[in-house]
């Protein structure tokens, strides 16, 4: 489906989706921002299960993937568990980007594989200095892991 540096934000609030975005476009990522409102919608992405018109291969290959833990219909960790639970999406950089300050969220995140938790802070300046540097860094600092032969 989409192949490059695209960063998959995984966000049920619109505001929050809409100050990510803004934040991203304001520090001059010019990637492609895909959206999933919901724990499904991610996965459909991911795993290219959406049926697309036109058929081939539906799978979002996302340099990073920007994900809330408070989602509707499947939360952010049976997300982030079914990801490294598949060898495809096994090694996608994974940053909980989340309100949640509880220390078992934090810890539940790292312990499926969470690559990084970012609690999401409530002033836009200080959102949007967050997002900047973690499109920064995601998209232009790290060296990702090599895709795998069947994954995205």
């Amino acid at each position: 489906m989409t192949i490059g540096k695209v960063i998959l934000l995984v966000e049920d609030n619109r505001d929050d989706e809409e100050l990510a975005i803004l934040a991203l476009q304001k520090s001059n990522i010019a990637n492609e921002i895909v959206v999933a409102r919901d724990g499904v919608e991610a996965l459909e992405l991911l795993f290219g299960t959406r049926v697309q018109p036109g058929g081939g291969d539906t799978r979002l290959q996302p340099q990073v993937v920007l994900l809330d833990l408070n989602l509707p219909r499947i939360s952010g960790l049976e997300v982030l568990k079914r990801l490294r639970a598949d060898e495809r999406t096994r090694l996608l950089p994974v940053v909980v980007l989340t309100s949640s300050r509880e220390e078992e969220d934090i810890v539940n995140s790292y312990s499926l594989g969470a690559n990084a938790y970012v609690r999401k802070p409530v002033e836009f300046g200080s959102f949007a200095d967050a997002v900047k540097a973690l499109g920064l860094f995601w998209l232009v600092l790290n060296q990702p892991a090599p895709r795998s032969r069947g994954g995205p």
